[in-house]
């Protein structure tokens, strides 16, 4: 009985420790951490579920949706939660906040021409003979692109550019795609490659590719015909940009904060490239590889390099769920191939990624492999809380991965490799050019052209297929600001737990810390682990969505 006693009375002590003062704004209501869960779960189940229906009457439904479940959330009180609790909360809040403001500001089945063509053009890259499912939704094309045209009535200019572009011609591009020597041209050029293999495979599918290329061209045509009304601006604007940082992404920055960070961040690694390309003036130049034969051994010799690196050095532990072949770091759905950037001879030049990779595949390997992108994937999937393993937030997952970069080369795996660092430079830069560009182009300041021309100017290997590409990119905002302002984010967490741990600080336990805590957004993450109160007020504010202007 006593054992009992001291049991419960030291429980009681450890939740108390772990839980933080409460702040305004926090809910007091009645509910736990298993209803919080439950919502969370049916949350995801409404979004898998919403279907490519966004009349008034859908969009509206949806809307009243997530109003019960925002206020249902409400009703769930935290204080009193431990920190885990509490950042569990706002994690949920912060995707139905993201959802709202799909529906309220962003609308992209009203402003983007390419919002529709996107999921219709991975319909080609499938394996034949596919499955009833496949067939289904590729007779289903033709309703979706008519139905596209009802919903189209603010349409953003440099959206409709880029949906008619995408339409007949490749980005040159082409993450994800299958691999073609030759890339079908756009998405109609896709359809055309799936009906000469349907001919072959599926002659039965072959009909109903045919009215899909008939409706795409149809859709292409009303498009031409429709452009020169459609000139609304890509972005939310200033107000709603800010807001969105605040209460979806969770970061403690207004835009123009974002903005004077990146500018800060692109003069410094400016400055480091020119040191470097100084330092290392009589060195000769890498060499990109000759053949994929060369490119596949560079990228073994990395993966063996990358992973005694981190090993020797107490950089980060590899659990024995990531394979000792990098081959087999795939996740289905996310990562499908073996590598990211396959080599590819074409006419044109290798682009940007390729004009790195091909001469070392270091970065990229950090940073999308191992410890980066899949690494943390395969670790983030399998964390036992739902909450956690079902959400990624962009600043945490791309803020870690350009973190890694720089921080292997401070921790001197690139010091006998003086030419390498120079490519570390370079990703760095060009992120930071991209984070001006997204807030620039999210406050309607410069359109996708000129944010483009911008990053050709200060970018060095950049080339124009992938400036337009990310200029044009439809994601929610603050997409090309998470890679600098995360990485700023993850620099500031690494001082102050180096701070407060004094020598007992260890690299390899406070990596382990942070990534098991999964990929929610990085204030959460620093206000679990240095215990750090001093964010709550903010985080737990809920001032409403501006109006739509």
């Amino acid at each position: 009985m006593i054992m009992r006693i001291r049991g419960t009375i030291l429980a009681t002590t450890l939740a108390l420790l772990l839980a933080s003062p409460a702040s305004a704004g926090e809910p007091a209501g009645r509910g736990n951490h298993t209803d919080l869960v439950a919502l969370f779960g049916e949350y995801q189940a409404w979004k898998a579920g919403i279907g490519t229906e966004h009349t008034p009457q859908a969009v509206a439904a949806r809307l009243e949706t997530l109003g019960a479940l925002r206020a249902r959330l409400n009703r769930i009180g935290v204080q009193g939660w431990p920190r885990h609790q509490k950042a569990d909360w706002l994690v949920v809040r912060s995707r139905l906040d993201e959802a709202e403001f799909v529906h309220k500001i962003t609308r992209p089945w009203a402003r983007d021409p390419g919002f529709v063509l996107e999921p219709i053009q991975r319909l080609a890259f499938t394996t034949l003979p596919g499955d009833p499912a496949f067939a289904a939704k590729l007779r289903g094309v033709p309703t979706t692109l008519a139905n596209a045209r009802a919903t189209l009535d603010d349409v953003a200019a440099d959206h409709a550019d880029l949906a008619l572009r995408s339409l007949v011609q490749s980005d040159g591009v082409e993450d994800g795609y299958p691999y073609r020597a030759d890339p079908p041209r756009g998405v109609i050029g896709w359809y055309k490659d799936l009906q000469g293999r349907a001919a072959k495979e599926a002659p039965a599918l072959v009909p109903d590719i045919e009215k899909a290329i008939a409706a795409l061209e149809d859709y292409r045509r009303w498009l031409a015909s429709e452009r020169p009304r459609m000139q609304g601006r890509a972005g939310v604007g200033t107000e709603a940009l800010d807001w969105y940082l605040r209460h979806v992404l969770l970061m403690p920055y207004t835009s123009q904060d974002a903005a004077t960070l990146s500018q800060r961040e692109l003069d410094r690694l400016w400055g480091f490239y020119a040191l470097e390309r100084h330092r290392n003036r009589a060195l000769p130049e890498i060499k990109l590889a000759a053949s994929d034969a060369e490119y596949m051994a560079r990228v073994e010799a990395t993966d063996a390099r990358v992973r005694r690196f981190l090993v020797e050095e107490d950089f980060i532990s590899i659990p024995d769920m990531i394979p000792a072949d990098w081959r087999k770091l795939i996740v289905p759905g996310t990562y499908s191939e073996p590598i990211n950037v396959p080599f590819i001879t074409r006419a044109t030049p290798p682009n940007y990624w390729e004009q790195i990779q091909f001469r070392d595949p270091s970065p990229d390997h950090l940073h999308a492999v191992i410890p980066g992108h899949r690494f943390d994937l395969l670790i983030s999937n399998a964390n036992p809380n739902p909450i956690r393993a079902g959400v990624v937030d962009g600043a945490r997952w791309q803020g870690w991965a350009v973190y890694l970069e720089e921080a292997a080369l401070q921790a001197g795996f690139f010091d006998d490799q003086p030419r390498q660092r120079e490519l570390i430079q370079l990703f760095g830069l060009w992120r930071a050019a991209r984070a001006l560009g997204d807030v620039w182009n999210q406050r309607n300041e410069k359109t996708a052209a000129e944010v483009s021309a911008y990053w050709l100017k200060v970018t060095p290997l950049l080339d124009a297929d992938v400036a337009r590409k990310y200029a044009h990119i439809r994601t929610l905002p603050g997409h090309g600001l998470e890679y600098t302002i995360g990485n700023v984010q993850m620099w500031n967490l690494l001082s102050e737990r180096r701070q407060q741990l004094g020598d007992k600080f260890e690299l390899k336990a406070f990596h382990d810390d942070f990534i098991r805590r999964g990929r929610i957004p990085m204030s959460l993450i620093r206000y679990e682990m240095t215990g750090n109160d001093s964010d709550l007020p903010w985080l737990f504010d809920d001032t409403p969505m501006p109006a739509v202007k």
